[in-house]
C-alpha cells in the first residue's frame, strides 16, 4: 500500500514499515506489530533505541511497544478468567502469542493534520492455536504532535472472551536514576520484586533498585520528568486503570542476551495496561480499546 507517508524495509529478518509525517518518524515490525521506533526531529528519541535489540522471526523486539495480548505477563499469574481462556496444554510464554504474529497494513489516511495507520491481526478459522475465540485486533497509530497508539479487540464470536492486556512501552530517558514520575502519589501497587506484596506510592517515583511494580486505579495521566534531557514524557492513557512500571537493573540485565549490561539506565518501561482485577471482559459484539497519547513537552 504505496504511500508518501509509507515505506517498507526490511531490518535483518523482519519486514518493517517506516512511517513519516510532520516531522516524526515511527518504525513498525510486521511481527507483531511491534513499534520499536519513535522521534521527532532535532529532539532526543522518545522510545529507547537499544542498540541491541534482536530482529528475528519468532522473537519479541527488547525496545518499542510490545502488544502483550490476550494475557499479560507470566501465564499462570493472570486471573482465572483468564487462564480459562486458553485451550492447550503446552507450556504458555509470557505476554500472549501476538507480539511474534504477523500483522497486516490495513490502512493509512490522513485525518486533518495528522497520519492514521491502521494495521489488523488475521484470525484463523477457529481462532489461534490454544485460543479458540474470534476477536479481530486492530493496532491504530495517529501521528500527530503527539503520538496516539490504541489497540482495540472485537468480540466476533459467540461467547463472551476475557483477556488482560499491555502496551508495554520502553521509553527513552537520560538516566533512570535521575528520572521520576508523577501522578502516582497515594495510589497502591503489587511490588512482584519483594514478593508481590502490596504498597501504597509516597511522594514522585524515584529509582533506586529494580522495579517492577503493577499499579492500581492509576490515573489517566502519568508524567515521566528528566531534566536532564529537559522534557516531560506526559502520557495520557484511555481503556486502563492499571500500569505497569518496569526497570531491571544490574542483574537482571545483565541475564539478557538482548540488552547491553548497561542498557538499563537509559530506558524506562510505563505500560498501559488491563491486568489482575482490571481485565477486560467481551461479550459477544462488544469492543474495547487500550490506549495511550504520548507527547514531549519541554521543561
Amino acid at each position: 500500500m504505496p504511500t508518501p507517508h509509507v515505506e517498507t524495509v526490511k531490518i535483518d529478518e523482519l519486514d518493517c514499515w517506516r512511517i513519516r509525517h510532520n516531522g516524526a518518524e515511527l518504525i513498525v515490525a510486521q511481527q507483531g506489530a511491534h513499534l520499536f521506533s519513535y522521534g521527532r526531529d532535532g529532539e532526543q528519541p522518545l522510545i529507547w533505541p537499544n542498540p541491541e535489540a534482536v530482529f528475528k522471526k519468532g522473537k519479541g523486539i527488547r525496545t518499542g511497544v510490545p502488544v502483550c495480548w490476550p494475557w499479560f505477563g507470566v501465564f499462570d499469574r493472570n486471573p482465572q478468567s483468564v487462564k480459562a481462556m486458553r485451550q492447550s496444554e503446552q507450556p504458555a510464554g509470557a505476554h500472549g502469542f501476538v507480539r511474534t504474529a504477523l500483522w497486516e497494513l490495513a490502512a493509512t489516511e490522513l485525518e486533518g493534520e495528522a497520519l492514521r495507520v491502521d494495521l489488523v491481526l488475521p484470525v484463523p478459522a477457529g481462532g489461534f492455536p490454544g485460543w479458540p475465540h474470534q476477536v479481530d485486533l486492530t493496532l491504530s497509530l495517529l501521528l500527530d504532535e503527539q503520538l496516539h497508539i490504541r489497540l482495540t479487540s472485537h468480540n466476533r464470536g459467540t461467547d463472551t472472551v476475557t483477556l488482560s492486556q499491555a502496551l508495554h512501552t520502553y521509553f527513552a530517558v537520560s538516566d533512570v536514576r535521575n528520572a521520576q514520575v508523577e501522578g502516582l502519589d497515594g495510589r497502591a501497587y503489587i511490588d512482584t520484586a519483594d514478593g508481590w506484596t502490596e504498597k501504597t506510592q509516597s511522594g514522585l517515583l524515584h529509582f533506586t533498585a529494580e522495579t517492577d511494580r503493577i499499579y492500581l486505579d492509576t490515573p489517566s495521566q502519568l508524567t515521566i520528568v528528566d531534566k536532564d534531557w529537559q522534557r516531560r514524557i506526559q502520557l495520557t492513557s484511555e481503556g486502563s486503570k492499571s500500569t505497569v512500571i518496569w526497570n531491571p537493573w544490574t542483574e537482571r540485565a545483565k541475564a539478557f542476551d538482548d540488552m547491553a549490561d548497561d542498557g538499563w539506565t537509559g530506558m524506562l518501561c510505563i505500560e498501559t495496561a488491563n491486568v489482575l482485577d482490571d481485565v477486560v471482559s467481551l461479550a459477544p459484539g462488544e469492543s474495547h480499546t487500550l490506549g495511550v497519547s504520548i507527547a514531549a513537552i519541554a521543561l
